[in-house]
């Protein structure tokens, strides 16, 4: 059974802070846990912050065009583009929502990388083998409404192959791969929210197959030469 486990009482964090012991502090975690950490807080752990015109609404626009390596549609203040992450997303991830007036947060240079870092450090605080998925807020092609997924991932599948196995109907599986890293992601924020100040959450009772080493950027991001919309 997956139980979703809010860790309140994180705080603001500011640069430098050290995430991983933060969150031992304030959630007793198990063996085989998925710990989901919102992008706000590593980016902020992380530095990625930048300076912004408080005053004008669009003073943002060149730090969105700074992050992008291409934009794909513009519409009014809303910019379509990929990161040089592979990422594709409003205003190249650049949010001013959750930080304070005057700045705004870049998503972090490296999101699998980041959630290693988390992991190693859990580990290394409570001898526990835990997975750890860095999440952000997308919006969806065709359809309305946004929701959280996994930028980032350690000890925790992205995807999970299923073709060769078959269905409940004895059927085999040609084409279908699921990407757990952003199911777990969704979950989580049902128990986090937009305005709650929670922003970690612990997913308990994954698939024990699921818990390995993985990364959003190998095995989540799209090659070009497989897009049919570019």
């Amino acid at each position: 059974m997956i139980s979703l486990i809010p860790v309140e009482g994180i705080g603001e964090i500011r640069p430098g802070d050290e995430l991983a012991a933060i969150i031992a502090e304030r959630v007793e975690l198990a063996a085989g846990d998925v710990v989901v950490v919102t992008q706000k807080v590593v980016s902020k752990a992380e530095g990625r912050l930048v300076a912004v015109d408080a005053d004008d609404p669009r003073g943002h626009r060149q730090v969105v065009l700074d992050e992008s390596v291409r934009v794909l549609r513009r519409r009014g203040d809303l910019v379509l583009s990929e990161t040089r992450h592979g990422f594709i997303c409003a205003n190249a991830g650049v949010d001013l929502s959750n930080v304070e007036r005057g700045w705004a947060a870049l998503l972090p240079l490296d999101s699998d990388r980041s959630a290693r870092r988390i992991r190693d450090g859990l580990r290394a605080r409570t001898g526990l083998s835990v997975g750890v998925v860095v999440s952000d807020t997308f919006g969806r092609t065709w359809r309305r409404g946004v929701t959280d997924v996994a930028i980032g991932c350690a000890g925790v599948a992205a995807v999970v192959d299923l073709r060769g196995t078959s269905d409940a109907l004895g059927r085999e599986l040609a084409v279908t791969e699921v990407c757990v890293a952003d199911e777990i992601a969704a979950a989580a924020e049902l128990v986090m929210g937009k305005a709650r100040a929670v922003p970690v959450a612990v997913v308990r009772g994954v698939d024990e197959s699921w818990l390995r080493e993985a990364s959003v950027h190998d095995e989540v991001v799209r090659h070009p030469s497989e897009d049919l919309f570019r």
